[in-house]
């Protein structure tokens, strides 16, 4: 437990406080403890943070709430929260003749019954995972069709919307990255509370949170950073009183404003106060007092800044002080419903919407209606084009927001389609088929809102210390993983060596990791190790595919680091194809001797539901005979969110289509702390594994990649090496696709903005380069065939250069490539198969065309 602090502590923090000076743990803590005069002082330097907050958002002296109903979709949970009364058991709905679920009409009762009064917002609440301990919630969902409760809410999330027009609000508890972006097009905000991020209470018996697996801090924390790479508006808080000291209560706070200011998501902090009831193993632990309760508005309104929203929940204390905690800080009252209880708290009832208003009156304030998302979220999707809400029901936020982006007076919602009749693609921006093709690339011009939409640079630069990347190294110095010096390392490198012939495919991490950092005469006997062993596979003969890559939109709201490709649909050098335009590339190229089509494109919200398979079957519909190989597995993500359609179903139906493989891009480096530097919301890297095996499983051949030289270091190199073996291990033992090729790709930094904001290194050397060429070879020796090298990032040169390391594979003829030359690559975006046979001829090896699946032409 912690001390408590000083009165010199306290008002030396209050001093430093009231002047605007940033705060740390330890002097939050002792501003938690603040009482008398010292109180008074503090809740009048938050009020004063909170009022400057309010005046640059255009809403001076206003405080807001969102009249809502209250959807108890089901009762049961996973978790023994020792404060909790929500929670029920099977036995206890039974006796009291109810179902483990609310059923659909149950929920739209609710819903409806709202929307007369005036509720804009349906706050779904309910349990963890209640399928994982509970049989009877697992038959519920299995016997009407649904795979799990997320499942259930996903769909009675989107009859809300299309029969009532009300908001959901989804507060399922811990998700995962790939739930949530599954949600996102149902529901324009989410939730769940932090609470408290002691571990003390999660891991001692007899604490409040001992027992409860969705619990765990690190848990939801991360939780709440991949709400925000997913770009959700997001609500959380912490629960004061539960038996954290002052510290955790500090620690709590500003592991909040970390991540706030990591992905500026958190649409709203609530500061919710421990309330006993009786039943629970918590009921004689005493309520948390009001000045304590003020304190910890005031300090988080503090550390978190003006731009924050702060609520406390209204029915919580007594009608007399909400008075108070306006004056500690707070700008909103959260939820607040005319017709459903607070089915968390219910012993303690709403007050009235006329008895807040006079409250917040009498404080000076005007009490304001607002959505379930807040209005910086709605006209930052409507004005200024950011992805914050799905634009599958921004139609349904639009039809109920006003100017400012709170609830328009006086509206009454209405159910529209979920998703609107999408009228097929439309070309934006419609590109010439036959225009020049601008090769020079891009240097330093950066998007106007690059300050803001690939998250807080600063934090970015950190993380990519925390990665061990080394520094950013000088021209063709080497990235060593691992120091080996004189005898040792002579040693070390000759063990490694012999290692590597005699077993190549299975060489131990610590003799991978002594080859890949490898240089002098060692890297010399290691590429040629590699290049003996391309000739037993593969002999002399270099192939290539004559293939035309269609982007078919650049319109894009990942936000990965180090794309210069991505834009804003706003964006003046944003496009998007239309069917017949891609169909027109794809003849164009089958009737010049192209045999397969790569199609990539951003990841556009506005896409239809139907893209993917549209795209496919226009190809097919024209060039029957065109092999597709296209969607990484960032776009099948995309289009499972999109459709509903598991990850499994998706790819089938896109089989069906006509789709032939998939490329394995978007792997960049399997190793999540390495990808949540490189990008903002991109897929982890298990999602990723999942897509490939299931493509395997399914019958599609993928390629696979690694993008190196940029935050990584060597030890990720012989990772991804590795998770890439093991993947191609089990599709071989289930006699499935694999993977048909490795391709190394270098990072291109010249517009790369991870590159301009000083985060990463100018891409790997040639050392590097020769290194990953050859371990591929020789780690995925008796598993991938064929390793090809990058022309386009590369160079002749370089090319020639990986052809005597290991590769064995130019790619393709490409026609057009907008990625890397939008990167700032300097050596083309096409070849013509004379320019692809003279690359072989420089190193006296003949070229010859393959198929995208390594058959001889």
């Amino acid at each position: 437990m912690s001390e408590q602090p000083t009165p010199q502590q306290i008002r030396r923090a209050l001093a430093r406080a009231e002047r605007g000076a940033a705060l740390d743990v330890a002097e939050a803590s002792a501003l938690l403890a603040a009482g008398g005069d010292d109180l008074k002082r503090l809740t009048a330097a938050a009020a004063k943070v909170r009022d400057a907050g309010l005046v640059a958002a255009g809403r001076p002296e206003t405080v807001t709430y969102s009249p809502k109903v209250f959807i108890p979709v089901t009762k049961l949970c996973r978790d023994r929260c020792h404060y909790c009364t929500f929670v029920e058991t099977p036995g206890q709905a039974a006796r009291e003749g109810r179902e483990p679920y609310l059923s659909p009409d149950e929920i739209l009762e609710i819903a409806a019954e709202g929307a007369k009064l005036g509720c804009l917002e349906a706050l779904f609440t309910l349990g963890d995972r209640p399928e994982d301990r509970w049989p009877e919630a697992r038959e519920w969902l299995e016997s009407r069709g649904y795979e799990s409760t997320l499942d259930y809410v996903r769909a009675m999330a989107i009859r809300v919307l299309e029969e009532t027009g009300l908001l959901p609000h989804l507060n399922p508890g811990v998700m995962s990255w790939e739930e949530m972006n599954r949600l996102k097009p149902v529901s324009p905000s989410m939730g769940m509370m932090l609470e408290t991020t002691s571990r003390r209470l999660f891991e001692t018996k007899g604490e409040a949170h001992f027992g409860s697996p969705d619990k765990d801090p690190a848990v939801r924390l991360r939780v709440l950073e991949d709400a925000g790479r997913l770009s959700i508006p997001f609500t959380s808080g912490l629960l004061v009183g539960i038996g954290e000291t002052l510290t955790e209560r500090a620690e709590t706070i500003f592991a909040l404003r970390k991540v706030h200011k990591a992905y500026a998501g958190l649409q709203e902090i609530i500061v919710q106060n421990f309330r006993a009831k009786p039943s629970t193993a918590m009921r004689h632990v005493d309520d948390l007092g009001l000045d304590e309760y003020l304190a910890a508005i005031a300090v988080t309104r503090i550390v978190l800044g003006p731009k924050a929203r702060v609520q406390a929940p209204p029915n919580l204390v007594d009608l007399d002080e909400c008075r108070a905690l306006l004056g500690a800080g707070i700008d909103d009252w959260g939820g607040v419903s005319p017709l459903t209880p607070d089915h968390v708290n219910p012993e303690r009832p709403w007050p009235s919407l006329d008895a807040l208003r006079q409250v917040s009156a009498e404080a000076g304030f005007q009490l304001r209606p607002r959505l379930t998302v807040h209005p910086e979220y709605v006209q930052g999707t409507l004005r200024d084009g950011q992805a914050w809400i799905d634009p599958r029901v921004l139609s349904h936020v639009e039809a109920i927001a006003d100017e400012d982006g709170l609830a328009r007076d006086g509206v009454r919602p209405e159910g529209r389609p979920w998703q609107e009749p999408d009228g097929g693609f439309t070309a934006a921006g419609r590109v010439d088929l036959h225009a020049s093709v601008d090769t020079t690339g891009r240097t330093n011009d950066r998007r106007d809102d690059f300050e803001t939409v690939y998250g807080d640079w600063d934090a970015v630069r950190e993380a990519a210390v925390r990665t061990g990347a080394p520094d950013v190294p000088a021209d063709d110095t080497p990235i060593s993983g691992t120091k080996t010096s004189g005898m040792r390392g002579d040693l070390a490198g000759a063990a490694a060596l012999r290692a590597a012939e005699k077993d190549p495919g299975n060489l131990s991490d610590e003799h991978a990791l002594t080859l890949m950092t490898a240089e002098g005469d060692l890297l010399r006997q290691v590429t040629k190790l590699a290049d003996d062993l391309r000739q037993q596979v593969n002999g002399d003969t270099v192939t290539y595919v004559v293939n035309r890559n269609i982007n078919f939109t650049n319109v894009c709201y990942v936000g990965c680091r180090f794309c210069a490709f991505a834009q804003r649909r706003t964006d003046a050098d944003a496009y998007s194809l239309d069917l017949d335009q891609v169909a027109d590339r794809a003849e164009e190229a089958w009737n010049l001797g192209a045999t397969e089509v790569c199609m990539q494109g951003g990841i556009d919200p506005e896409l239809p539901s139907t893209a993917y398979f549209d795209l496919v079957q226009a190809v097919k519909q024209r060039v029957p005979e065109m092999h597709v190989h296209a969607f990484s597995p960032m776009e099948i993500v995309n289009g499972t969110a999109r459709t509903g359609l598991s990850i499994e179903d998706f790819l089938i139906k896109v089989r069906e289509a006509g789709l032939g493989s998939l490329p394995g891009t978007a792997a960049e480096i399997l190793d999540d702390e390495v990808r949540w530097v490189l990008t903002k919301g991109k897929l982890p890297a298990k999602t990723w594994i999942e897509i490939v095996s299931t493509a395997h499983r399914v019958g599609i051949p993928t390629t696979s990649t690694m993008m190196y030289g940029h935050v990584d270091n060597p030890r990720h190199w012989v990772g991804h090496l590795r998770v890439l073996a093991g993947i191609q291990d089990q599709a071989r033992e289930h006699g499935n696709a694999g993977f048909t090729e490795f391709v190394p790709l270098p990072f291109v930094h010249t517009s790369a903005p991870i590159y301009l904001a000083g985060a990463a290194r100018p891409g790997p050397t040639m050392r590097d380069n020769l290194a990953v060429h050859a371990l591929a070879r020789i780690m995925l020796h008796g598993r991938i065939d064929n390793i090809q090298t990058s022309w386009v990032k590369l160079g002749v040169d370089g090319t020639r250069a990986m052809l005597q390391a290991g590769a064995n594979d130019l790619g393709g003829t490409l026609m057009e490539e907008t990625i890397s030359r939008m990167a700032g690559s300097e050596h083309g975006s096409a070849k013509t198969v004379a320019e692809l046979e003279e690359i072989g001829a420089g190193i006296g090896r003949d070229v010859r065309e393959r198929t995208t699946l390594y058959e001889g032409r």
